[in-house]
C-alpha cells in the first residue's frame, strides 16, 4: 500500500501558502485530485472532526470520491459527496514534488496521489482509491 511512496528519485519538496480561511489547497496536475489540508482547531467556518488537523482529498473521475485523514486512525472514504467542490486551487501539486505539514506527507506521481500520517494513508489516481 505504501508503494507510491518509495520514489525511485528523491521528490522536491514544497511548501503552499495558505488561503484567507487558513487552509492550504492543492491540486495535482490533472486537474482530476485537489486536496485541503486545514490545521488543528480548524478555521472560522469549519472545524474538523476531532478538532483536527485534517487533509480532505476529492477525486472528480470516474466517480466524485472524498477521502480524509486526520490526526489519528484509518483514513476514510465518502463515495456520497454533498459538498463536492474540486478542483479550483492555484496550487499545483507537481508530478515528484512532497508536500509536508503537521505530520501528513504527500506525494504526488504520475500514478496518483499518496498521503500519510503515522501508519495510517491512502492513495489515490483513476485507477484505484486505497484507505489504510
Amino acid at each position: 500500500a505504501l508503494g507510491l511512496l518509495a520514489a525511485a528519485t528523491p521528490a522536491f519538496a514544497i511548501d503552499f501558502d495558505e488561503n484567507e480561511r487558513g487552509q492550504i489547497e492543492f491540486v495535482m496536475p490533472s486537474g482530476n485530485v485537489g486536496c485541503i489540508y486545514t490545521p488543528e482547531g480548524g478555521t472560522d467556518n469549519y472545524t474538523p472532526v476531532g478538532g483536527g488537523p485534517e487533509l480532505s482529498c476529492d477525486r472528480v473521475a470516474p466517480s466524485y470520491v472524498r477521502v480524509t485523514l486526520g490526526p489519528s486512525g484509518k483514513a476514510k472514504r465518502y463515495n456520497d459527496v454533498g459538498d463536492a467542490s474540486c478542483c479550483g486551487a492555484e496550487n499545483e501539486f507537481e508530478y515528484g514534488e512532497t508536500w509536508k505539514m503537521d505530520g501528513f506527507r504527500c506525494v504526488s506521481s504520475e500514478t496518483g496521489l499518496s498521503c500519510k500520517r503515522g501508519g495510517h494513508g491512502f492513495s489515490m489516481s483513476k485507477k484505484s482509491i486505497k484507505t489504510w
